[in-house]
């Protein structure tokens, strides 16, 4: 890297995109998962991806493999995905289930509370005490769940939870199912995922399916570039959004906008959002893809709840489903994207829900994004790159991803 990390931080022009190192260097990248990845809490699933005890899911966050279980008596955990022994990764990747954890290399078996229960031929003076599993910080957000690989977690993490619960215990994330799950791998940096999804200035060119239940003006729009028509528009979508929040608000669901997406280490942003036409879901219709509603809710018109965190998640609540996205790095030009779909845990499939059309809208909008960002990732690897202006009108959460992004890093090189 021919600039410094520091002088990068320092030179970035407001308003305007990265600098090329930041998407492409390998020095910059594994700054990224020591600074952000390693001391910031990272979303990395749901409760439901472990329903039953001794379901276990292992996950690598950066060069860190974690697994996260389900206990006997219930809870969630999550531990370092490491054996105690002589270091071999316990789980493999992906899910199972199992009675105890069992290393495959020297059989060294631990509980789903992380005590070492055996360790053979380790002679009379071995403390089994002394080497239980190394639990890593976990969190349930209303049946989200986040960890955080630091020793001291930021603690205005409580302040997120604080807000969000009210807004998520109405869709009951902990009393679902999931319906289907898919990885898949973009090729880009992780920073380009995350700012393609902050914005919505592709939309209307790039994701015919993901459009049909959104209004055009809540993708940004700008006064002095409309005319009389379009601005009576746009006004009669502010009336909409004002009545709409006011409607659910008394029907206990929270709705009004809470962005606080920067200036703190806990970065998070949700509101709710009416749907266009019918008004139900995120699908090609706009119609619930599932009869059987989330939790006790009994309208299915309740619009869309979206909930963005930094540095890696966004999720979409509605009456009938919810679907989440965890984007985690894998290297500096490639990461995975996982979308979940969650129904009510009773729902029958084929009976009160399609899969196909559950997933249709998303599965479309990722394998559209997937190659936008493989794109971006090409362009900024040019010579010719250079940081390109924000528009003012649609691209103000990208602007605040990279405000967020470089607050973090700047403050993990003070510390």
């Amino acid at each position: 890297m021919s600039d410094t990390l520091p002088s990068l931080i320092l030179r970035r022009r407001p308003g305007h995109s990265l600098e090329r190192p930041f998407y492409t260097d390998d020095a910059v990248y594994r700054a990224d998962l020591d600074m952000i990845f390693a001391r910031h809490w990272i979303f990395v699933g749901q409760e439901p991806d472990v329903p039953q005890p001794g379901d276990v899911m292992a996950l690598h966050i950066g060069e860190a493999p974690v697994l996260i279980l389900r206990d006997d008596d219930g809870g969630v955990r999550a531990f370092h995905n490491v054996c105690r022994h002589r270091g071999a990764q316990l789980v493999p990747e992906g899910k199972g289930g199992v009675g105890n954890l069992v290393c495959r290399y020297h059989t060294w078996t631990y509980g789903l509370d992380g005590k070492l229960l055996f360790a053979d031929h380790m002679g009379d003076g071995f403390e089994a005490a002394c080497h239980g599993l190394k639990p890593v910080a976990l969190r349930s957000v209303a049946g989200l769940l986040f960890v955080c690989l630091a020793d001291d977690p930021p603690t205005d993490f409580d302040d997120m939870a604080a807000v969000m619960e009210p807004y998520l215990r109405p869709h009951a994330l902990a009393e679902t199912k999931i319906a289907r799950q898919i990885d898949l791998v973009e090729q880009g940096n992780w920073k380009l995922t995350m700012e393609n999804n902050r914005e919505c200035y592709h939309c209307a060119g790039c994701h015919p399916e993901l459009t049909v239940p959104l209004f055009a003006y809540g993708f940004g729009f700008a006064p002095g570039q409309m005319d009389e028509a379009e601005l009576a528009q746009a006004t009669r979508y502010d009336e909409l959004v004002r009545g709409s929040h006011a409607r659910w608000e008394q029907q206990g669901l929270p709705s009004r906008l809470v962005d606080r997406l920067t200036g703190r280490a806990t970065g998070f942003r949700t509101e709710r959002l009416p749907l266009d036409q019918a008004g139900e879901s995120h699908t090609t219709d706009t119609r619930a893809a599932c009869r059987r509603l989330l939790g006790q809710l009994t309208d299915a018109k309740l619009g869309g709840l979206s909930f963005w965190t930094q540095p890696n998640s966004w999720h979409h609540f509605m009456g009938d489903h919810a679907v989440t996205f965890c984007a985690l790095p894998l290297d500096t030009d490639r990461t995975l994207l996982r979308t979940t779909w969650l129904v009510h845990k009773d729902a029958v499939e084929g009976v009160d829900y399609d899969p196909t059309n559950l997933t249709a809208v998303w599965e479309a909008t990722n394998r559209q994004d997937a190659d936008l960002v493989a794109i971006a990732q090409a362009g900024v690897r040019s010579p010719a790159y250079e940081p390109g202006p924000y528009s003012p009108h649609t691209e103000g959460l990208v602007e605040q991803f990279c405000e967020w992004y470089l607050e973090r890093m700047a403050a993990g090189l003070r510390g």
